[in-house]
Protein backbone atom coordinates (compact mmCIF):
# COMPACT_ATOMS: atom_id res chain seq x y z
CA UNK A 1 0.00 0.00 0.00
CA UNK A 2 1.48 3.57 -1.01
CA UNK A 3 0.16 6.63 0.77
CA UNK A 4 0.75 9.42 -0.93
CA UNK A 5 1.99 12.48 1.10
CA UNK A 6 3.53 15.95 1.22
CA UNK A 7 6.22 15.53 4.40
CA UNK A 8 7.95 12.54 6.00
CA UNK A 9 7.01 10.00 8.65
CA UNK A 10 9.54 7.44 9.12
CA UNK A 11 8.71 6.41 12.38
CA UNK A 12 5.40 5.20 11.70
CA UNK A 13 6.45 3.21 8.45
CA UNK A 14 4.98 5.17 5.44
CA UNK A 15 6.65 4.53 2.05
CA UNK A 16 6.74 8.25 0.95
CA UNK A 17 5.91 9.42 -2.54
CA UNK A 18 8.19 13.21 -2.98
CA UNK A 19 6.83 15.07 -5.83
CA UNK A 20 9.56 17.40 -7.49
CA UNK A 21 8.45 21.12 -7.50
CA UNK A 22 8.64 23.14 -10.89
CA UNK A 23 9.24 26.85 -9.89
CA UNK A 24 8.00 28.71 -12.99
CA UNK A 25 7.34 32.35 -14.19
CA UNK A 26 5.39 33.59 -17.41
CA UNK A 27 7.91 33.00 -19.72
CA UNK A 28 7.97 30.44 -22.95
CA UNK A 29 10.80 28.20 -21.13
CA UNK A 30 8.41 27.54 -18.03
CA UNK A 31 5.22 26.67 -20.40
CA UNK A 32 7.98 24.15 -21.69
CA UNK A 33 9.55 22.85 -18.89
CA UNK A 34 5.90 21.80 -17.71
CA UNK A 35 5.03 20.54 -21.16
CA UNK A 36 8.26 18.42 -21.34
CA UNK A 37 7.47 16.62 -17.43
CA UNK A 38 3.78 16.44 -18.04
CA UNK A 39 4.43 14.39 -21.38
CA UNK A 40 7.01 12.15 -19.79
CA UNK A 41 4.19 11.44 -17.13
CA UNK A 42 6.13 12.63 -14.62
CA UNK A 43 3.77 14.08 -11.73
CA UNK A 44 4.80 17.43 -10.25
CA UNK A 45 3.91 20.32 -7.56
CA UNK A 46 3.48 23.84 -9.63
CA UNK A 47 5.01 26.74 -7.66
CA UNK A 48 4.65 30.18 -9.56
CA UNK A 49 7.97 32.28 -8.60
CA UNK A 50 5.63 35.47 -7.95
CA UNK A 51 3.67 33.98 -5.18
CA UNK A 52 7.21 34.79 -3.23
CA UNK A 53 6.73 38.35 -3.85
CA UNK A 54 3.15 38.48 -2.89
CA UNK A 55 2.99 35.88 -0.12
CA UNK A 56 6.52 36.81 1.50
CA UNK A 57 8.81 39.43 2.13
CA UNK A 58 11.06 38.81 -0.68
CA UNK A 59 11.67 37.99 -4.09
CA UNK A 60 14.05 35.63 -5.54
CA UNK A 61 17.10 37.64 -6.93
CA UNK A 62 19.55 34.63 -8.10
CA UNK A 63 16.76 31.64 -8.41
CA UNK A 64 15.34 31.96 -12.39
CA UNK A 65 12.66 29.81 -13.66
CA UNK A 66 12.25 27.20 -14.75
CA UNK A 67 13.63 25.47 -12.18
CA UNK A 68 12.85 22.13 -10.61
CA UNK A 69 13.79 21.04 -6.45
CA UNK A 70 13.49 17.15 -6.73
CA UNK A 71 14.92 14.31 -3.59
CA UNK A 72 17.81 13.87 -6.60
CA UNK A 73 18.46 17.86 -6.50
CA UNK A 74 17.74 21.03 -8.35
CA UNK A 75 17.44 20.96 -11.77
CA UNK A 76 17.98 24.57 -13.70
CA UNK A 77 16.70 25.51 -17.34
CA UNK A 78 14.97 23.42 -19.74
CA UNK A 79 18.44 21.47 -20.08
CA UNK A 80 18.35 20.78 -16.74
CA UNK A 81 14.69 19.41 -16.33
CA UNK A 82 15.83 17.71 -19.51
CA UNK A 83 18.58 16.12 -17.26
CA UNK A 84 16.28 15.27 -14.62
CA UNK A 85 14.78 13.11 -17.30
CA UNK A 86 17.78 10.76 -16.87
CA UNK A 87 18.40 10.60 -13.16
CA UNK A 88 17.56 7.68 -11.25
CA UNK A 89 14.42 8.19 -9.28
CA UNK A 90 14.55 8.52 -5.67
CA UNK A 91 11.25 8.96 -4.68
CA UNK A 92 10.08 6.43 -2.74
CA UNK A 93 12.83 5.93 0.43
CA UNK A 94 12.77 5.62 4.00
CA UNK A 95 15.66 7.69 4.54
CA UNK A 96 15.33 12.02 5.28
CA UNK A 97 17.15 13.45 1.99
CA UNK A 98 18.48 17.14 2.31
CA UNK A 99 15.03 18.63 0.62
CA UNK A 100 13.80 16.86 3.09
CA UNK A 101 12.86 20.58 4.88
CA UNK A 102 11.56 22.68 2.09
Amino acid sequence: MIIEIKYIHIDIGVVVIRKPVLLIDDTENSRRAKEILENNNIEFVEYHIRKFEENCCVDLPTTRAPALFAPEGIFRNLEGIKEYLTVEKKSTTNELSESAYW
